[in-house]
């Protein structure tokens, strides 16, 4: 089944649109991540901050997942099954974070090293997820 001009159009800017949802959220919550390193905010301001976003990146996920189907996307290609590996790691990765922030929620005092590390290895697995995703959505719309 081929989408006509005016489907792959707005399947494209429904993915676009979703991208900068849930990317652009996901970028909000690590960088409240990065005020709390550097002492710029308090531990309690950045697990506020990160639980309201949760909406909008699971919203942007989901919808980058919905449009992307509609673009029909070359299952054969080999960049574009890396891309769905991407894509299921990031939500694995972004259901632990819940969990995480759950964590940290509960934590009273300093944050011990465990949490600083899983926080970490968060925002870094998440980041090279999306930007990984992104490059390779790059590489396969100038094929």
């Amino acid at each position: 089944m081929q989408a006509d001009a005016a489907m792959h159009s707005a399947a494209l800017f429904a993915h676009l649109a979703s991208l900068v949802l849930g990317f652009g959220a996901v970028l909000s919550a690590d960088y409240y991540g990065l005020l709390w390193a550097t002492g710029r905010c308090g531990l309690a301001e950045v697990v506020a901050a990160t639980s309201r976003l949760h909406v909008p990146i699971w919203a942007g996920l989901g919808g980058l997942v919905v449009s992307g189907l509609m673009l029909h996307p070359d299952l054969t290609s080999p960049l574009t099954m890396t891309k769905i590996g991407l894509v299921a790691l990031l939500t694995v990765n972004g259901l632990q974070a819940g969990l995480l922030g759950r964590r940290l929620e509960a934590a009273t005092g300093e944050v011990g090293r465990g949490l600083l590390l899983w926080g970490g290895a968060t925002a870094l697995v998440s980041q090279a997820c999306w930007w990984g995703a992104v490059v390779i959505g790059f590489l396969n719309t100038n094929r």
